[in-house]
């Protein structure tokens, strides 16, 4: 959907009824924005709210939102637990210059004016909102933001919402918020015009850093002078301002492996990339979940990299169900698809260094495919998982340079 900040609401005077926005546009472009501002936007402002969660599993959209941001120029998270110290220096023992402050007035005073928006930064596993983050929103509302709520339960749906929306002319975007059915469509098979390699981002559980690796895969291949369309399949994602999106746990099930199919064919017509990229969510094997399913059904990917946590004993949250083996999880994915697991990346969360690298070589030689951590070891060993399959890339990269 169009991201804007209040002062061209203002230029425009909006109506009432375009004060609030969902995210129906898979390529978030503004037809009303003049050309100067399509061709070099302005990028808002954002505080993000994760009380209690910066860093944790369920802040992974304000974790997300502050390793990456293409939407929104990040000024602070609000987390009373962590106020004081660095995001960057939380999440990565490297210092970023994003702050954690304790509330809502410590974040506008760093600002030092009212941000554009205010971001919602936890993804609590129920997906609502508590009465308490619903007062948190008003008072952000009432103080001029425009809201950014990643989860299941829609604000432009709720009177209350809609009616401080229009007191304070501000809007709000529900971005897991989906179009009509009507504007849906069913898989068709025209996936296989897609010529270009497809890989798609698997896991063997919930937040376990896909997106995390997803982003760095395409953007370092990017800066390398490849034209890579990373397909964006979650809330934070989309936040993050991918291009070609769909929100696919808030789609009914029947157009799932649809959407996903159209936003690919859209992306591969429309950019002619040389390779595509497609966020994972949970896992083939998770019994809660389905959305793998429909990732692997819609994509039909060329190749998979699988992500897995060595030190994760169980699925978050979820104490009874054990995590399954790497071994299990690729059989699952390569016999449910037409694919093969390309390489395997980990999330070193428990782990030393040294564990990590132990790690990295058990697996490299039980499973014979490339091993990797995308965030503590060097980049070309993520690379090297998609030069290693795909010889055309390979070619192209050496054509670069």
């Amino acid at each position: 959907m169009p991201i804007s900040t209040p002062k061209l609401i203002n230029i425009f005077k909006l109506t009432r009824s375009e004060n609030v926005e969902t995210n129906n546009d898979t390529h978030r472009i503004a037809p009303w924005l003049p050309l100067a501002q399509k061709v070099k936007p302005i990028i808002p402002s954002a505080i993000i709210y994760c009380e209690g969660n910066f860093g944790k599993i369920d802040g992974k959209t304000a974790n997300g939102l502050v390793r990456h941001s293409l939407n929104y120029r990040i000024l602070s998270v609000i987390d009373s637990e962590s106020a004081s110290l660095d995001t960057g220096e939380v999440l990565d023992n490297k210092a970023n210059g994003i702050p954690i402050l304790a509330n809502t007035e410590e974040a506008i005073n760093h600002a030092e004016s009212i941000p554009d928006y205010f971001i919602f930064g936890i993804a609590p596993s129920s997906g609502f909102l508590s009465d308490i983050d619903k007062s948190i929103i008003l008072n952000a509302m009432s103080l001029g933001m425009n809201i950014v709520n990643g989860l299941h339960e829609f604000l432009t749906d709720d009177p209350l919402f809609l009616e401080a929306s229009l007191k304070n002319n501000v809007r709000i975007l529900d971005t897991r918020k989906p179009k009509n059915k009507s504007d849906m469509k069913t898989f068709s098979g025209t996936i296989h015009s897609v010529k270009c390699p497809r890989i798609a981002v698997m896991g063997t559980d919930c937040a376990l850093g896909k997106r995390t690796t997803a982003t760095i895969l395409a953007s370092e291949l990017t800066k390398k002078g490849l034209n890579v369309v990373l397909i964006a399949t979650g809330q934070t994602g989309i936040m993050q301002g991918a291009q070609y999106c769909v929100a696919l746990d808030a789609v009914p099930s029947q157009f799932c492996a649809g959407e996903l199919e159209s936003v690919i064919v859209q992306a591969y017509e429309k950019e002619a990339p040389d390779l595509i990229i497609i966020e994972g969510q949970g896992a083939l094997s998770h019994p809660a979940f389905s959305t793998s399913a429909f990732i692997l059904r819609g994509s039909c990917p060329t190749g998979v990299i699988l992500q897995h946590a060595p030190k994760r004993l169980y699925r978050i949250d979820f104490p009874d169900c054990p995590m399954p083996s790497i071994a299990s999880e690729i059989n699952l994915i390569e016999t449910f698809s037409n694919t093969n697991v390309i390489g395997l990346t980990l999330n070193h969360e428990g782990m030393s260094l040294d564990e990590t690298y132990r790690a990295i070589d058990r697996y490299n030689t039980e499973f014979g495919i490339p091993v990797t951590d995308a965030l503590s070891q060097p980049v070309e060993h993520l690379l090297n998982i998609v030069v290693s399959a795909f010889p055309i890339i390979a070619s192209k990269l050496a054509g670069k340079e």
